[in-house]
């Protein structure tokens, strides 16, 4: 496993402000075909009391409002798994992120 870099830590950080009952930034940057050591594809999964009473897209909203400045500058693809105390204690399920499909490392390999 490697250590949390710049923008890691700036996602997790900036998300604290939430208040999470968990929270896991996970760099999914490897699995596509970038440079060693990037940081711009990130999952993140977040269960908050923040969310309650919110639908689906307005929780993404209010991620994405948070880490607005990383999004502009650093982040190329975020998916976000957004939860409420309740739903995470139903089902804490996290499922495992597609393959890249876009110039991924293997398509780039075969040609």
């Amino acid at each position: 496993m490697t250590a949390a870099g710049r923008v890691s830590i700036s996602i997790r950080n900036k998300l604290s402000a939430l208040n999470p009952l968990f929270l896991d930034v996970i760099n999914e940057s490897h699995k596509h075909n970038v440079p060693e050591g990037s940081e711009s594809h990130f999952k993140v999964v977040i269960v908050s009391a923040a969310f309650e009473g919110q639908n689906h897209l307005a929780r993404h909203r209010l991620v994405n409002g948070i880490l607005q400045e990383e999004l502009k500058n650093d982040i190329h693809a975020l998916s976000i798994l957004a939860k409420t105390p309740e739903q995470w204690e139903e089902n804490s399920t996290v499922t495992k992120s597609p393959p890249c499909l876009g110039g991924s490392k293997e398509s780039s390999d075969k040609e």
